[in-house]
């Protein structure tokens, strides 16, 4: 298959992807500019509530307003009984639910969110992209497009391969922010007042600018450092990930879906933290922000009440397994953690299967949604916090 996408409107398309990372204001617009690499009329971004059948988050381009209001009214169960019972089938959430493909001509002829919502748009087709999954909830962007357009075809789906690894990250950032629109030209001032660590950096990895919380994790020894005004993590392996990262932000940020989601900054004698880069060099508002930079890394660390440690204390995992858990819900590989942790992939595989018996799931998908079913819905605030 040929080039899916020009460079320069791939790189376009990600850096629209990465500014609703820093404004969710701008998604509807992304959105739209998503659907059009497509070729598809429609695109949205839902978080589905799957104990109570409801959309908390409801984003769209290209729908009609009244047919969106019906599919979050009256087809919500529907659409999440069919896409979780499809994802739990799944080895990996990295696979794109095609209803042409995994569902049955005679049920689609019967679906009434199909008569009644797509029909009458002309959509023959969906391509759903799944951001993540939990118990609780799941997100993904549905791409839906016109009988003139035809089917999904490879050439979707291939595309669809590239920008996920952005999205997800798009998705993560904006959960260490707790989803808050940083407007204005002023970054720095708005980056204060969060509670992860944010750091500016040059190209070369340089410290343009770290706020409150950064400042106070390179001062106490936590997982990033200042090393002679650069930025350093807390092992020589994670620093030259982190510089890796920075320099593909600033040269290409397109392939920064290359690297992992997350970063992991400590080696096992501390307790896990996981860095994000956020490419700063193109897209309409990170351009605008001040100080100027080529990258804005995100620290975010694990603490006792994270999913993975409860699960540790639950099933008494040891903590080599923990930190094995600790990765993959980062959005690191077997592999990568294997790596990281200095170990041989045949004894992450151990961890990983000593875990799975333990908990009594077979899957890195079940046990992943186990996992952060014990995370708190939403962050604890501490008299002062942001």
């Amino acid at each position: 298959m040929g080039e899916v996408l020009s460079h320069r409107r791939l790189s376009e398309l990600i850096g629209a992807i990465y500014d609703c990372a820093l404004d969710p204001g701008r998604w509807e617009a992304a959105l739209a500019d998503v659907a059009d690499a497509f070729d598809c009329t429609v695109a949205s971004l839902t978080l589905s509530d799957l104990h109570n059948n409801r959309f908390l988050l409801n984003k769209a381009a290209g729908w009609e307003p009244a047919l969106l209001r019906l599919k979050s009214e009256r087809h919500v169960p529907e659409i999440n009984a069919r896409l979780t019972e499809w994802l739990a089938l799944q080895a990996s959430a990295d696979e794109m639910f095609v209803t042409s493909v995994h569902l049955s001509p005679d049920y689609i002829q019967t679906s009434l969110y199909v008569e009644e919502c797509l029909k009458p748009q002309g959509i023959v087709d969906i391509m759903h992209m799944f951001l993540m999954s939990t118990h609780r909830q799941f997100a993904e962007i549905g791409l839906g497009r016109h009988a003139r357009q035809g089917a999904i075809t490879g050439r979707e789906i291939e595309l669809g391969r590239l920008l996920l690894p952005h999205l997800r990250k798009t998705v993560a950032i904006s959960d260490l922010l707790d989803v808050r629109a940083i407007e204005r030209t002023h970054m720095a001032e708005a980056l204060d007042a969060l509670r992860c660590g944010v750091v500016l950096t040059d190209e070369r990895g340089g410290i343009l600018h770290a706020n409150r919380s950064a400042e106070q994790m390179m001062r106490n020894g936590g997982p990033i450092r200042n090393a002679n005004r650069s930025l350093a993590a807390g092992t020589p392996s994670a620093s030259r990930e982190l510089r890796s990262a920075i320099a593909l932000a600033a040269r290409d940020e397109t392939r920064l879906g290359e690297m992992p989601s997350a970063i992991c900054l400590t080696d096992g004698s501390f307790p896990p933290a996981y860095a994000h880069v956020l490419p700063m060099t193109v897209g309409d508002l990170r351009t605008r922000l001040q100080p100027e930079a080529v990258a804005a890394v995100f620290v975010g660390r694990t603490d006792e009440r994270s999913g993975a440690a409860l699960v540790a204390k639950a099933f008494d995992l040891t903590p080599a397994e923990e930190r094995i858990l600790e990765s993959l819900v980062a959005g690191q590989t077997l592999a990568k953690a294997a790596n990281h942790f200095g170990i041989a992939q045949s004894t992450a595989k151990t961890h990983l299967d000593h875990i799975f018996a333990k908990t009594g799931v077979s899957r890195q998908t079940e046990l992943i949604r186990l996992t952060m079913q014990l995370v708190e819905p939403v962050h604890s605030q501490s008299p002062g916090d942001a």
